[in-house]
């Protein structure tokens, strides 16, 4: 087995002393000078970050700028993974396990991005994924998401532990947003949200189902130790559930009870049972990672599912989500519609899982970054960027429009 950490290491070592580099021994002896890239051959400088959205060339421009105005505690909390964060990384290193095999003499002089989902239509099949505790990269936290995703068309959705109400939300984004729910271990306590939702005019209730244990993120809990102000942070990040949701507002008013975690160590296919005969939204299930489990979801009356492993924050189980994917789509058989998220920074990575029969492809870190670079413009810069590349893959797919994107058009390295 090769461990492509190490391969990359080596293989930058090799560049940094080959006569084509002619700066290559400086790099070799200043690598805290540069960021690790996602290519290598085209190292961005610390020293020449972004001054403004319109300057960004890919949305990974934005990750370092956000280090860098964002205190260490809060960029730890949005960069963080489980434990060893193999998860984490296995999500951006498994869409190097499929490749993508395009169709030429097609006429791709218009595209076609819009994607329908549940009667209604959007404008591309980007869709902004429920992210908690935005204000603390950007003063305007969720309500500059919302704002930004409305100027893109995208279908928006909104975590229980967002800075922001659901009511808020919608009207910011002009158009109805999906909220995202984690049950908590007390059902009362996860309807009377679902039922806020509902009545907020919410069409889908997302239910998180992988954030069953005590996440272990050693990289946030280093970075908080190691800022000078990270323990006034509690309020955002942790420090206990009633201090946490205490600038939350989808727990305004509401009775803890016994409640102990935004987790669910108690959550059985009782509690989508229950879900879907106390509301009428469609309800869709987020974290599902097994075949059983998706041919579960179909009987249960599930609306759709959105394969996800919570971006290698939840748990650290090794597997990139798409890689998981196809499995899922089997055992779904079109039934029902299935979505993906973790991992997603380009239009690529987007074609890979719509041609596989993805219905969307959900984006989480890389609004963040630009939430904290630059507050709204750079969240519509980064949404915009994966628009533009999406786009252009298509084209060079010979995809007029995301029905022509099918299942022959990738294959496995």
């Amino acid at each position: 087995m090769i461990d492509p950490t190490t391969s990359r290491r080596r293989f930058l070592h090799y560049l940094a002393a080959s006569p084509l580099f002619g700066s290559g021994a400086a790099l070799a002896q200043s690598p805290q000078s540069r960021l690790p890239d996602p290519m290598i051959w085209a190292p961005r400088e610390l020293s020449a970050l972004i001054d403004s959205p319109s300057r960004a060339l890919s949305v990974f421009d934005f990750e370092p700028v956000a280090r860098q105005k964002l205190s260490a505690a809060h960029f730890g909390y949005m960069a963080t993974g489980n434990d060893d964060e193999v998860t984490l990384r296995s999500n951006r290193e498994g869409f190097a396990a499929f490749q993508l095999r395009p169709r030429r003499l097609v006429d791709v002089s218009r595209i076609d991005m819009k994607m329908e989902l549940f009667g209604t239509t959007y404008d591309s099949p980007i869709v902004v994924a429920p992210t908690g505790s935005n204000k603390a990269f950007h003063a305007d936290g969720e309500i500059a998401v919302a704002k930004a995703a409305r100027t893109g068309r995208h279908l928006q959705m909104l975590s229980t532990v967002a800075t922001t109400s659901i009511e808020a939300a919608i009207e910011a984004r002009g158009a109805p947003v999906w909220f995202q729910l984690y049950p908590t271990n007390e059902w009362s306590l996860g309807l009377a949200m679902a039922k806020r939702a509902e009545k907020a005019g919410a069409p889908a209730i997302v239910v998180t189902v992988d954030v069953v244990a005590a996440q272990n993120w050693e990289m946030f809990q280093r970075m908080w130790r190691a800022d000078g102000a990270g323990g006034q942070c509690g309020s955002c990040h942790g420090l206990g559930l009633r201090s946490f949701v205490q600038r939350k507002p989808s727990f305004d008013g509401l009775d803890l009870g016994t409640a102990t975690s935004t987790g669910a160590n108690n959550l059985t296919w009782d509690f989508v049972k229950r879900l879907r005969d106390s509301v009428g939204t469609k309800i869709l299930l987020k974290g599902i990672l097994a075949r059983e489990d998706a041919k579960l979801a179909v009987e249960h009356g599930v609306d759709g599912i959105i394969v996800s492993n919570h971006g290698g924050r939840a748990e650290d189980n090794g597997r990139s989500t798409i890689e998981v994917l196809p499995e899922i789509l089997v055992a779904v058989d079109g039934r029902i519609p299935v979505l993906v998220d973790s991992g997603f920074r380009r239009g690529t990575d987007i074609v890979k899982a719509l041609a596989m029969g993805a219905k969307a492809a959900c984006i989480g870190r890389p609004y963040l970054w630009g939430l904290g670079a630059f507050g709204q413009e750079g969240v519509e810069r980064v949404l915009q960027l994966l628009r533009r590349e999406l786009f252009a893959a298509m084209q060079q797919m010979g995809a007029p429009s995301l029905k022509d994107l099918v299942p022959a058009m990738v294959t496995r390295a």
